[in-house]
């Protein structure tokens, strides 16, 4: 019986997976090899490590099978032409490797001394001429097959793009920590370039409105200065009008003018002048002069007292830096409301961004204030204090959990911030907010009567501001929230 021809040799060297003649072959503990992405792929796909012919698990980490790499890449034709005479590079085994001439310059040296490739030769090895399509993570480096044999045996070495991919996934959560970094800066740059004409802006309107106040304050010294000066020249003439008559009276009853007349006279005439003497002598009038005294005495202060009593003061301040982009506040910074018109200011770390909340300027750590606020028929409506570092940019309702105690309004309904609902006797259109710092509370009145409606315990620590929010007017004739002092028929803060 004659022979069974042996299986060709082709057919050692086909991947059961794909059935193409092997690349970057490796080999498993059965001794089946296949091609390393084809193996890969099959086990990803089967979701285990058994071997796609036998069905034996394999535990062992993937390497290269240089000896049937190189059968493989002769037998496909895959391998490259040899090195031109000039390169003279011959990378055998270290035993048969001969120096390379001087005009090579290209030594096959120990992995040690071997110089990474540049920037021309990248994809290449420069020793070898080969192709880099692996990674030695011992060297942490690429290298061609010839590298890899017999510098690299027992080094786990892996195909470049694995190692590329799993570099990737590594990279991945710092790339995009970077990317987010590289947004904020993005949206950091776009704030501070709108802060600049934003500046400006403030800085028009502000300098328009203190021009307006002192015009006001001008104008009424002048009309001022103009009134007084008219009630002192009003004496003068009074006073010189007096004068002017008493000497006539003087003129007409002067003894060397007329008692000469009447001595020469007839003896009716004596006795006239004699009644004449007997009479009073005349005297000057008292108050003939000026009183300089009731017009210059303590006339500033007495101007700057008429002036207090023409305008109004304010308790609380509020801060435009804080308001939401949908509010508007007036130009005396005592009163909010809600815009139509969304405004173009910058996104800085003051400014509330989700909801429609604005705080006062000045905020207060000791001793107790109080401050009134209208708010007519308002249909929405929040007032009460907060802490300097609530939540301006996210989620941040108005309870004391969030660092927010106040009172809110809507829709006739009236809660305190945890969802529990109040009920009032009547529906104010004044609130008076008064905070005792030091007690740890933060009450809420209605003024007409100073009836209480709530009252806020918490033990402070952290600077705290006056709050506001304020919702759309719709059919409401109140506009805004405004912000007015202590009423004059309530009592005052103790």
């Amino acid at each position: 019986m004659a022979e069974e021809n042996p299986p060709p040799l082709k057919h050692f060297l086909t991947c059961s997976v794909c059935t193409e003649i092997l690349k970057d072959p490796v080999s498993l503990g059965c001794h089946h090899s296949f091609c390393s992405s084809c193996l890969q792929d099959f086990w990803g796909q089967a979701e285990n490590k058994n071997c796609p012919v036998c069905k034996r698990k394999s535990s062992k980490e993937l390497v290269v099978n240089f000896s049937i790499k190189e059968l493989a890449d002769s037998y496909a034709g895959r391998q490259r032409s040899a090195p031109s005479e000039e390169a003279q590079v011959v990378c055998t085994e270290p035993s048969q490797r001969s120096a390379p001439s001087e005009e090579a310059q290209v030594v096959c040296t120990e992995p040690s001394q071997r110089s990474a490739p540049s920037d021309e030769d990248q994809g290449v090895c420069t020793e070898h001429l080969k192709d880099i399509k692996w990674f030695c993570k011992e060297e942490q480096r690429a290298v061609c097959h010839v590298c890899e044999f017999p510098h690299h045996q027992g080094h786990t070495v892996v195909p470049l793009e694995e190692q590329v991919q799993e570099l990737k996934q590594q990279l991945r959560p710092d790339l995009r920590a970077l990317q987010a970094r590289r947004s904020r800066h993005q949206e950091l740059e776009e704030t501070y370039e709108a802060m600049v004409p934003h500046l400006k802006g403030q800085r028009v309107k502000t300098e328009r409105r203190i021009r307006a106040e002192f015009e006001q304050l001008h104008r009424f010294l002048r009309e001022e200065e103009k009134a007084r000066v008219a009630v002192l020249r009003e004496e003068e003439e009074q006073k010189r009008k007096r004068i002017l008559l008493e000497r006539k009276t003087l003129q007409e009853a002067d003894l060397q003018k007329d008692g000469l007349s009447f001595l020469s006279a007839s003896t009716r005439s004596r006795t006239s002048a004699r009644a004449l003497l007997s009479g009073s002598d005349p005297q000057l009038l008292p108050g003939a002069l000026l009183d300089e005294a009731k017009h210059l005495g303590n006339l500033a202060h007495r101007v700057w007292e008429e002036m207090g009593q023409r305008t109004t003061f304010s308790p609380v301040i509020l801060d435009p830096n804080t308001a939401a982009r949908s509010l508007s506040l007036s130009d005396d910074l005592t009163s909010v409301r809600c815009s139509d018109v969304t405004q173009k200011v910058p996104n800085n770390p003051e400014r509330f961004t989700r909801y429609r909340n604005v705080l006062g300027s000045e905020g207060f750590s000791s001793g107790e204030h109080c401050w009134e606020v209208e708010v007519g028929d308002l249909p929405i409506w929040r007032i009460g204090v907060a802490k300097e570092s609530v939540e301006r940019k996210g989620e941040c309702t108005g309870s004391p959990a969030n660092g927010i105690w106040c009172l809110l309004h809507r829709s006739g309904k009236y809660t305190q911030g945890t969802g529990k609902t109040l009920t009032l006797k009547r529906t104010p259109e004044r609130i008076r907010v008064q905070l005792d710092y030091d007690g740890g509370e933060v009450s809420f009145y209605d003024p007409e009567d100073m009836t209480l409606i709530y009252t806020h315990q918490h033990t402070f620590t952290d600077n705290i501001y006056p709050w506001f929010g304020v919702g759309p007017a719709g059919e409401a004739r109140t506009r805004d929230v405004r912000v007015c002092g202590v009423s004059s028929r309530t009592k005052p803060c103790k």
